[in-house]
């Protein structure tokens, strides 16, 4: 490669590919303040104040914004289970119980039907029953039922309904808690159902997100000292994480006036905020540091890096938005409300590091480099092994790219036999008592009375052919009993006649909105429910598969299905109905993207590859470790067998988007450099001299916070953090250091190739950074070393 001189002593190549030449001006002018830079330069004190006043508004209003957050939200808004569910709390709550108390003898040679031990239960749930919060209580004692009794009649339930919204359940369940859990007389109360399982995934979620901060916050502070080796440097990028996190807080704050949002918000904007807002802070200092070791003056060294590494961050900000903003094309509240926000946090971040970030930049100085550290200063050629290796491999480039794709393909193998399903009080700690009972439920009672499904029958049935439908429903495989206005029935024949709801149903019309494609006000009068008591795991293959046979059992009447197994099968269809318009947005928007920043048209085809291909580890790993259960001793985690259905759309919006966020870096860099030189190689090996090190720096420090909030006690939040970190360093580390450099030098100048009115578009509307050219006196190759680790 040929040593260069000077900048100005180039030229452009004539290459139709190549870009045309441009007049140098001084960083100084015009074309080295934009409207940003200008005011950010001029008036950066007021700047700073103002941004810190927003802040502390920011804590006051994001303050107990954790307590607004819902656990739910993977229910379809208009499927057949919704409108079901909605349906049977509207007209019978007793039938859908989110409150189980658990009663045992306190003296263990005792059962459940001991007359000391019934009449202390009797008394429990006459009070229970006296709580204005709570209706539709029913005991074992009362029912006689024995699907409420454990095997060895060592336990039974008392079933309930908390009245309210998800938010007043909580307050309810609060209250409950200290009046019936423990020793009552004779027995002892345990508390579980849906409300105290949402409960406890509230509360514990809420601590281990402390938890991530207090690890995640120093680590990432050192590791910052070790990239920049100045202490003032290393701590903007910090701060920057800091207000993106408090800023989102607000944000979400304010959304759960308008809508539900998922508790699972908090984590992402943890994760997010810190590690989006220090990967900006992280490229812009870096920038800046580069441009004042070449003797610029720190407005203009501000100003030049708002210009090329600015414009990247602003790209990168609206891409990674973009890629979140997909999940807004799912119907349940889970995946749109981690939308809205992913969307504020990723803003805000960009919004931050482009704005407060080089006001304080201006105010220091070259004070930024003050309080250097050892740890991680050093000589030498900064960026030479990145070089060296970019060399290797575009000398071996077939082979560099078939083993990688190889290597990547493989690691993603395990995925083609995932299993999905929905989460469940597995998801908590062993010790919680939440899934305590529902343990309890599953391994010691007649089929699980908490994964019931519910058959909501409308149109007036006669007799006979309820009875019927409802033996011929109680022949299915793995179904325990089915009970409802009829009778109860197993094994398809009738063997009691008692009415399980306790009382004639008088077949009210329903009034209401369009519901399922039909408005609920033209719905034939509802006659009751059956209730389905089977023996398949609530949320599995089994269950799903009987929701389905159960939906195709004729009747001469409507019948709609609900229960954890029936919400399950419609998340399941409607993700999937949804899923192909998702990845159109994503892969639509990057191309669009991706050509207006390179104005190339191969460049964003191949980004949408290689995105892909860099998210098949963290897949396969999914699978491998979270839905088999390898390594689930040393993670501290329950395997289920299957994967909650919403959580790898997620996944995957969250890791694209971070992977172009890297990808946007380095492939602005290079174009940077192909456009100073015309040589695509040199190109290629220059920007990833330049880029290496500080993507794997970022991607480190991303990675330390989704690790420590992959520290979390619940599963799906430990998948979450620690899945995206693997994503993130394997693209890193592997996708940009090996994979991109080699098929970059296959496709060698045609890289850049593009129609010629394609071409005058992008540079009509192009998002692209200009060529240091613009700044003549800046050097490009032979650059005075900066202290810290690039």
């Amino acid at each position: 490669m040929t040593p260069q001189t000077s900048p100005t002593s180039q030229t452009s190549p004539s290459s139709p590919s190549s870009p045309t030449s441009s007049t140098p001006q001084s960083a100084a002018g015009p074309r080295g303040r934009g409207r940003v830079a200008l005011a950010v330069t001029t008036r950066p004190r007021l700047l700073l104040l103002l941004i810190l006043l927003l802040t502390a508004g920011a804590v006051v209003v994001g303050g107990g914004v954790a307590e607004r957050m819902s656990s739910g939200g993977s229910q379809i808004p208009g499927s057949e289970s919704s409108y079901a569910t909605a349906e049977l709390e509207r007209r019978w709550p007793a039938s859908q119980p989110n409150l189980l108390l658990l009663v045992s003898p306190r003296d263990g040679s005792r059962d459940v039907d001991d007359p000391a031990v019934a009449s202390a239960a009797r008394d429990l749930a006459r009070q229970l029953a006296d709580e204005n919060t709570v209706l539709g209580v029913v005991s074992y004692w009362q029912a006689e039922d024995t699907a409420l009794r454990a095997r060895d009649g060592g336990e039974a339930l008392i079933t309930a309904r908390i009245k309210g919204d998800e938010d007043a359940v909580d307050d309810a369940l609060e209250a409950l808690e200290p009046r019936y859990q423990g020793a009552h007389g004779a027995v002892d109360v345990r508390l579980g159902g849906p409300a105290a399982v949402r409960h406890a995934s509230q509360e514990v979620i809420a601590d281990d997100l402390v938890r991530a901060e207090v690890i995640a916050l120093p680590v990432t502070l050192v590791l910052l000292v070790v990239v920049f080796g100045s202490a003032v440097a290393a701590a903007l990028p910090l701060l920057v994480g800091i207000v993106s996190v408090l800023g989102t807080n607000a944000v979400l704050r304010v959304i759960t006036e308008f809508t539900d949002v998922s508790v699972y918000a908090q984590n992402l904007t943890t994760a997010l905020g810190l590690g989006l807002a220090i990967d900006y802070a992280l490229f812009l200092v870096r920038r800046h540091r580069e441009e004042l070791a070449a003797d610029r003056d720190p407005r203009d060294a501000v100003a030049v890096t708002l210009r090329t590494a600015g414009r990247t961050v602003l790209y990168s900000a609206l891409t990674v938005a973009v890629c979140l903003a997909s999940m807004l094309v799912f119907e349940q509240y889970f995946l749109r409300s981690l939308a809205y926000a992913g969307i504020a946090v990723v803003l805000i971040s960009g919004a931050a590091s482009l704005i407060a970030l080089p006001a304080a930049l201006v105010l220091l100085g070259h004070r930024v480099n003050a309080l250097r550290l050892p740890v991680g200063r050093r000589g030498g050629n900064p960026g030479a092994g990145w070089a060296r290796l970019a060399r290797l491999v575009m000398r071996r480039a077939p082979l560099f790219a078939v083993g990688t794709v190889a290597v990547l393909l493989a690691l993603g193998l395990p995925f083609k036999d995932v299993r999905f399903g929905t989460a469940d009080d597995r998801q908590l700690p062993s010790s919680t008592e939440a899934r305590v009972v529902q343990e309890e439920l599953r391994n010691e009672f007649p089929g699980s009375p908490g994964s019931a499904l519910a058959v909501l029958v409308e149109g007036k049935p006669a007799a006979k052919a309820l009875a019927e439908y409802s033996g011929e429903v109680s022949r299915l495989a793995h179904v325990v009993q089915v009970a409802g206005p009829a009778g109860r029935f197993v094994d398809g024949k009738r063997v009691d006649g008692k009415r399980v709801d306790g009382k004639r149903v008088n077949g009210k019309r329903v009034n209401g909105k369009r519901v399922n494609g039909k408005r609920v006000n033209d719905a034939p009068p509802a006659v009751g429910f059956v209730s389905v008591l089977h023996s398949a795991e609530s949320a599995s293959p089994r269950s799903v598969s009987l929701v389905k046979k159960i939906r195709s059992v004729p009747a001469p009447f409507e019948t709609s299905v609900t229960g954890p197994a029936a919400v399950l099968a419609d998340t399941q269809h409607g993700t999937a109905e949804r899923l192909p318009w998702a990845l159109a947005v994503i892969a639509v928007t990057t191309l669009i993207l991706v050509f207006l920043l390179t104005g190339s048209v191969l460049l964003p085809l191949l980004t949408v590859v290689v995105n892909g291909l860099s998210l098949t580890a963290m897949f396969g790993a999914v699978v491998w470790v979270f839905q088999d259960g390898h390594l689930s001793g040393p993670l501290g985690f329950t395997p289920t067998g299957d994967i909650e259905t919403a959580l790898p759309v997620l996944m995957f919006c969250v890791a694209f988007g971070l992977s172009m966020d890297y990808g946007v870096f380095l492939v602005s860099r290079i174009k940077e450099e192909y456009e100073l030189g015309g040589d695509h190689r040199d190109a290629v090996v220059l920007g990833i001299r330049r880029t290496g090190g500080l993507i794997t720096a970022a991607a480190m420090i991303l990675a330390v916070v989704m690790v420590a909030i992959g520290t979390s006690r619940v599963t799906n939040i430990k998948m979450l953090g620690l899945g995206v970190g693997l994503a993130v360093m394997m693209d890193a580390m592997v996708v940009r250091a090996l994979l991109v450099p080699a098929v970059l030098r296959l496709t060698g100048r045609a890289t850049w190739w593009a129609p010629a009115p394609l071409r005058r578009l992008q540079r009509r509307v192009g998002l692209e950074e200009e060529a240091r050219t613009t700044y003549p006196d800046i050097p490009t190759r032979t650059e005075r070393p900066v202290s810290g680790r690039t």
